[in-house]
């Protein structure tokens, strides 16, 4: 039977395949602070801000490809039982070939109504506008998870962290909560792996650290794993 390998992936490896973080995007976006566009203020206060921020991070995407780590991580299925749960709105873990991918703040390809959260579509195209409605007629929002709003799924992620036979993290600094937190449900004799540049500190047993960027990292991840299969 195939070890169950968990990964906990962030924005360092989506920013190899070119999409920006907010802080990054410039221009316009300079002279707002991440909660004018990403909360539920904002969306009160000035939707039409709102959509034209994630269109702007929509239409990045519709243009981004996976990258060397997303594609090493979906070919590690190959080898383990994986499941990845990411930070990341887009969805290159996916179009890379990983069949298990939990978004723990939403998707950046969906839209999901204003008066009923189980109503969700999937876009067509990268842009969502005013007048865009559900089947009951309300407005269309990001399926973003904004800042004020819970986490829904960190639930369902801290049960996934808690079966893994191997741990990795790969592009995150670790300071985000509550994804942070995920890895205080990981068993005591797990290994854990760390794959980003910076090194965030783990406060655990059994950490080995690869201090490189996802792409690069993951490759050497999968010669480590090799002992592990």
């Amino acid at each position: 039977m195939k070890k169950k390998l968990v990964i906990l992936s962030g924005a360092g490896i989506s920013q190899e395949s070119g999409l920006k973080t907010f802080r990054d995007m410039g221009g316009l976006w300079e002279q707002y602070d991440v909660t004018e566009v990403a909360s539920p203020e904002a969306w009160r206060k000035n939707p039409e801000l709102v959509l034209r921020f994630y269109n702007e991070r929509r239409k990045q995407l519709w243009e981004a490809k996976p990258n060397a780590g997303h594609i090493g991580i979906a070919e590690l299925e190959k080898w383990f039982d994986v499941e990845v749960i990411t930070q990341n709105v887009d969805d290159l873990h996916e179009q890379a070939g990983s069949t298990r991918v939990l978004h723990l703040h939403g998707e950046l390809r969906k839209a999901r109504s204003t008066v009923d959260p189980n109503l969700v579509y999937t876009l067509k195209n990268w842009e969502l506008k005013m007048g865009d409605t559900c089947e009951k007629g309300s407005q269309l929002r990001p399926h973003i998870v904004w800042f004020g709003e819970m986490v829904t799924e960190i639930e369902r992620a801290a049960e996934i962290a808690e079966t893994a036979d191997i741990f990795v993290v790969v592009g995150t600094s670790l300071v985000v909560y509550p994804a942070a937190g995920l890895i205080h449900y990981i068993r005591p004799e797990t290994p854990v792996f760390v794959v980003d540049p910076h090194k965030p500190n783990v406060y655990l047993d059994h950490v080995e650290y690869i201090e490189e960027k996802a792409g690069k990292g993951v490759e050497l991840l999968k010669k480590k794993l090799e002992n592990f299969r």
